[in-house]
Order: C-alpha cells, then structure tokens, then sequence
C-alpha cells in the first residue's frame, strides 16, 4: 500500500489515518500492487529450507495479480517449484482466512500437501462472505467496483436500507440489502441468520470469521449476536482488515465470511 499524503497523519492505523485525511479535506487515495515474483521467490526459497512442501494460499486472482506473481515464482525454481501448492482463494480478508484455517485443519489432521490442495480447491464454493461500507468511494476510486455499483450502494443508503456486498467467483459484486436493520451488526447478523438456517436443521457447525476497518464495537456486536444466537456457531478471530484491503474498503467497514465445519 502507497499513500505518502497520510503517513504523517495523526493515528494509529489506516483506518484512522484516513478519516483525518477526510477531515483535512485530501482528496487523494491509497494506491495498492501486489507481491512481485521476486518477493515470492524469496520467500518460498526461505521456506523450503525448512520445509519439504509449501502450500501458498493468496488473495483472489480476479482483483489481484499476487496468484499470478506466485505462480512466475514457483516457475523459476524449476523442479524445486513441484514442491509448492499455489491455491487461489477466489477470495478476500477474512473469507480467504477461512480457506488458511481449513489448511490448517488438514495439516494437523496428518493430510499432505497434494491431498490439502485437491480438498481447498473444492473447499472454495462453500465460503460465504458478506459486508457493508459506509463509503463505497474508496473501492470506486481504486475501480474495484463500478460506478454504477457504487451509486446504487448510495441510492439504498439514502433510502435507509444497508447494501450488503460480497464475493462471488472471485468478484466483488453487490448482493443485496438489508430492509429494517438499525445497524451494519444488526444487517450482517440478519444476512447470516437468513443464509444458515438449513445448515443448523442438519445440526451442522459452522465457522465464522471477522474483520472491520477500525470498528471494533461494531466487529464485537456481531461476535456476541452470533455466539448467543447460534450455539454452534465458532468465531475463530476479529482482526483489523489489513492494509492493502482497507484502503479500497475505508474505515468502518465490516465484513463476515463463513463456512460449514466438515
């Protein structure tokens, strides 16, 4: 992430870097890229001097070029790069880490590194991921969603309904509203409740995760509707959208992604 106007801005993340940069009237905006090959080389070359195999899980391909600099990498390293997994999440924040978790489930279950990647990439259909912006300008300005997606999140809020995002194959797109919700929590919450419910007929568990742009209370409302509402229901984490993500986000957004425990 580059944006020299806020580093010396008043804060003690983006989040809030970027409200102050709101208030002194800076009309510029974060611009973001992606690892180049030579960062993954690097890196993979570091690993491999530890590990027999790499599984490298990244940030969807369809708004990012990182899987492609993953895979140039692992190309140059010839028959060394037969020991690395490249998955594309075909995801973002915390739905992507929902595809970490679930390697992680496998890796302490004793699966190897072939067999993770066949089950991840069957894994990635049944991750849910949901969210609501204040602002969507951060995200029009870096052309990650259109105008017309952007006015229509405008249109809603003027209307008081909440505009729900998500990702589907890759693709941030918007995926409906939310009539009558008093808060983001509150329509995140109603999303989920409406999207699980054959899943808890069955008795299924179900994994979730959070992350916000610098609204923690909001993240922890959402945390505590869950967990109260819905016995079986895990929330593995509330984090912070990273950096590189939550300037195309801007701050107060929330996000919850989901998957089914199997």
């Amino acid at each position: 992430m580059d944006w020299p106007e806020i580093e010396n801005l008043p804060g003690g993340n983006t989040f809030q870097k970027m409200r102050e940069a709101e208030k002194q009237g800076i009309k510029s905006f974060g611009k973001t890229s992606q690892p180049s090959p030579k960062d993954f080389l690097n890196a993979f070359k570091k690993q491999l001097e530890r590990f027999d195999k790499i599984i490298c899980i990244t940030l969807t391909s369809k708004l990012s070029g990182t899987y492609n600099s993953a895979c140039q990498a692992k190309n140059i390293l010839g028959s060394e790069g037969e020991k690395i997994f490249i998955i594309d999440s075909l995801n973002a924040t915390c739905g992507e880490a929902l595809s970490d978790l679930r390697a992680i489930d496998l890796i302490e279950a004793g699966k190897g590194a072939e067999e993770i990647s066949e089950d991840l990439e069957a894994f990635r259909p049944k991750i849910v991921l949901r969210g609501i912006l204040k602002d969507p300008k951060w995200l029009e300005a870096s052309g990650r969603i259109s105008s017309t997606i952007a006015n229509w999140v405008r249109k809603m809020e003027k209307l008081g309904l909440r505009p729900l995002i998500g990702i589907k194959k890759g693709v941030i797109k918007a995926v409906g509203i939310k009539a009558g919700a008093k808060d983001i929590p509150t329509a995140l919450f109603k999303e989920f409740e409406g999207r699980i419910k054959s899943l808890l007929r069955e008795n299924k568990k179900i994994r979730t995760t959070i992350t916000h742009g610098d609204n923690l209370e909001a993240a922890q409302k959402l945390k505590e509707m869950l967990e109260s509402n819905f016995k079986g229901t895990e929330v593995a984490f509330i984090n912070l959208i990273d950096n590189v993500l939550g300037v195309l986000l801007g701050p107060d957004a929330l996000i919850l992604a989901w998957c089914e425990i199997t």
